[in-house]
């Protein structure tokens, strides 16, 4: 196996190319749409891409949703792109500090060519920032190729038949991407790198966190297959079984090649043919078929030479060769195929049409069909796919994308160099000294300073957690702010009261850093004794933050109860440590509890 991943993770900060907010609209309804389609055009070298042409092909429209809030001209392309954001420069460039890489000496923005709708200008615009970085892993040292500065896509909303509905509030979020040498082992390594990866960038402290905001795409590759970029790998846990998966897939299109290579003698080569077969399914049982006919549609069969038995061969669990094929014909609009290999009685098609559909196509003992159900031009271009894609004697190069959350579906040819060519609307920037100063001061500690510190403050077990968790530098905040403060009392709180909460339907989303900060702060004061701070955060959400914590524990008398007052409850309570905690375990401090009874003990 050989593998590399590329890394994308967006930024806390504004838009790339204009001064618009990177924020998420969420559900709310856009204040118009724009419509557009896309073509391929050719490079400096007066090529097409591959990918580029194959995306055009579809012949699709695009429509995107546009929002004032944290949209202008520029993401509708109706401008050109403002200056370079200059911060986003800044965070890059530390990033690539961390990953011991050599920032270039003057930086030139590109235009990268996406004619799949995921930006209104048909290309993205991308630039290299650093190259010949490392970075060191438990199985040996990953080599970082290049960290580069671009635009994020536009966001898909849903796909209509020939048309893909865009939302324009993510398009032009600063993104940086990291691209590793095919330096990992195995799998597990694969996992390994991209987190450790990821948590160096959350160390500046500067990159957005939540679903979406990173992104693992992961090349690989195994001897007699072929190069595959993997998009969208978003789980970090999915990360092994996604590669194992399409390590296994493409060991086992070795397997078919080599029957289908053995059944053409060496070459697997046959013409194109197929048939209208609508007036044959006019009174069929099957309601697929029945669905398609009424909405306007043909049936199409096509005959697929010395392929019978081959379809049905398994790749993977509910994933067959004919899956591949179907794979490739879903790219044009339809919903898939149906091929002869596969049962037949669960589509209600009966032994007469399969008969009538075999005669059409002159189709001999080893010769299998596909069936396609769509509007005719549509429906045609299905099978020219599915016809491209069984004649290939290869483990076909893809840019593919996970489904089912460990499986992977064809998406396009992979892209070539064909599709970059120099932006001409931004000038270039260089990367001085200033720049560079300004970068390593926001870089962060190293992750190894951290990891050393966090394991002298917590257990072992929490350590890891707390490197972990997307509340790590609140956590680092609280604690070098708040010198006498428990470190495993607020690491605790953030990665185990939060999510126990959460469970319980406690909008804990809802509170922020600040909340967070005057909480312990207050905590460090002695104004209230520990199992009181999940009931705080409750009340706090209850009153939906419109009172202040003080107000919180005054409100719901959470005060830590005084020392005279914690003697009375214990002579009330004849010196009972567990009706006493049971009554007020949410208000007196445990430690002075256990002095005041030892005190008497004594007496």
């Amino acid at each position: 196996m050989k593998c590399g991943i590329e890394i994308h993770q967006r930024l806390d900060t504004h838009k790339l190319f204009c001064n618009c907010p990177s924020i998420d609209m969420g559900d709310k309804k856009p204040s118009m749409i724009i419509n557009r389609k896309q073509y391929a055009v050719k490079s400096e070298l007066k090529e097409i891409d591959i990918a580029a042409r194959f995306e055009q092909n579809k012949n699709k429209l695009f429509s995107y949703y546009y929002y004032p809030e944290c949209n202008c001209e520029v993401e509708a392309d109706e401008s050109p792109p403002l200056e370079l954001n200059i911060e986003a420069l800044r965070i890059v460039l530390a990033i690539a500090l961390k990953l011991n890489a050599k920032p270039v000496d003057e930086i030139q923005v590109m235009r990268k060519q996406v004619t799949d709708g995921s930006n209104t200008s048909g290309f993205q615009r991308t630039m290299l920032v650093a190259s010949g970085g490392y970075l060191d892993t438990s199985k040996g040292r990953v080599n970082i190729i290049t960290i580069c500065l671009e635009e994020e896509s536009a966001g898909i909303v849903k796909q209509e038949g020939n048309r893909s509905i865009f939302r324009l509030d993510r398009l032009g979020i600063p993104l940086i991407e990291i691209v590793t040498a095919p330096d990992i082992k195995d799998p597990e390594h694969a996992r390994e790198t991209a987190e450790k990866i990821g948590l160096m960038m959350r160390l500046t402290d500067k990159v957005m966190r939540g679903i979406g905001t990173i992104r693992q795409d992961i090349n690989v590759s195994i001897e007699g297959g072929a190069r595959v970029e993997i998009k969208g790998a978003q789980q970090l846990e999915n990360i092994p079984k996604i590669l194992n998966n399409e390590i296994k897939r493409q060991e086992r299109l070795k397997e078919v090649l080599a029957k289908l290579n053995k059944r053409f003698n060496g070459k697997v080569e046959f013409d194109m043919f197929y048939a209208d077969m609508t007036e044959i399914f006019e009174s069929t049982e099957s309601n697929l078929i029945k669905k398609g006919i009424k909405k306007g549609g043909r049936v199409f069969a096509m005959k697929l030479p010395k392929h019978a038995g081959i379809l049905g061969y398994e790749l993977l669990p509910d994933r067959r060769y004919g899956t591949e094929l179907s794979d490739y014909a879903k790219v044009s609009g339809v919903k898939g195929i149906i091929h002869s290999d596969e049962d037949m009685d669960k589509y209600k098609i009966n032994e007469e049409e399969i008969k009538l559909i075999k005669i059409a196509l002159a189709m001999k003992d080893d010769d299998a069909f596909i069936l396609v159900v769509g509007e005719k031009n549509t429906a045609i271009k299905a099978l020219e796919l599915v016809y491209y894609r069984a004649k290939m004697d290869y483990v076909p190069q893809e840019t593919r994308k996970v489904i089912k959350e460990v499986y992977t579906a064809f998406m396009r040819p992979l892209s070539g160099k064909a599709r970059m060519y120099p932006e001409t609307d931004v000038p270039p920037i260089m990367i001085d000294k200033d720049i560079l100063d300004s970068a390593s001061k926001i870089k962060g500690p190293s992750l190894e300073e951290v990891q050393s510190f966090l394991i002298s403050k917590l257990n072992k077990d929490l350590a890891s957690k707390m490197l972990r968790s997307r509340n790590l530098r609140l956590f680092l905040d609280i604690i070098h702010r708040l010198k006498n403060i428990d470190p495993k009392i607020v690491a605790v709180t953030l990665e185990e009261s939060l999510k126990s909460l959460s469970r319980e339907g406690v909008k804990v989303n809802r509170l922020n850093n600040a909340f967070f900060s005057d909480l312990f702060s207050l905590y460090s004061k002695g104004s209230f004794v520990k199992p009181a701070i999940p009931e705080i955060i409750k009340y706090y959400l209850d009153e939906k933050g419109k009172l202040s914590i003080k107000d919180i524990i005054k409100k719901y008398k959470l005060n830590i109860l005084s020392e005279s007052e914690v003697k009375k409850i214990i002579k009330e309570n004849d010196g009972n440590i567990k009706r006493i905690m049971s009554k007020y375990r949410l208000v007196i401090d445990p430690a002075m509890l256990n002095r005041l009874l030892e005190g008497n003990d004594k007496e």
